[in-house]
């Protein structure tokens, strides 16, 4: 468990401000999962195969490699780092 204090000169209350600024930080979260998985879904449609079953392949050098593979690659990968950061931000509570 991490634990953060925050101290500012200003009189204004840091909660709330951080509270909507985490909200609006999980939003944009949500929108790019849902990007992302929407461009994953475009490659399974087109080459007919689920990502977990290209990785699988792609690891074991099953395929040949291309630019739109890389790019399928990175969205998974993206995808990753991105439900991360969700998990790691709905996490978050407050003490006061």
């Amino acid at each position: 468990m991490s634990e953060l204090t925050l101290i500012s000169s200003h009189k204004r209350q840091l909660k709330p401000l951080v509270q909507a600024a985490l909200e609006n930080e999980l939003r944009l979260l949500e929108a790019g999962i849902r990007r992302t998985e929407k461009r994953l879904s475009q490659f399974e449609t087109k080459y007919r195969l689920s990502t977990a079953e290209f990785i699988r392949k792609y690891e074991n050098d099953a395929l040949d490699e291309n630019l739109e593979l890389a790019e399928w690659i990175g969205e998974q990968r993206m995808l990753t780092r991105l439900l991360e950061k969700r998990e790691t931000l709905r996490e978050v509570r407050f003490e006061n």
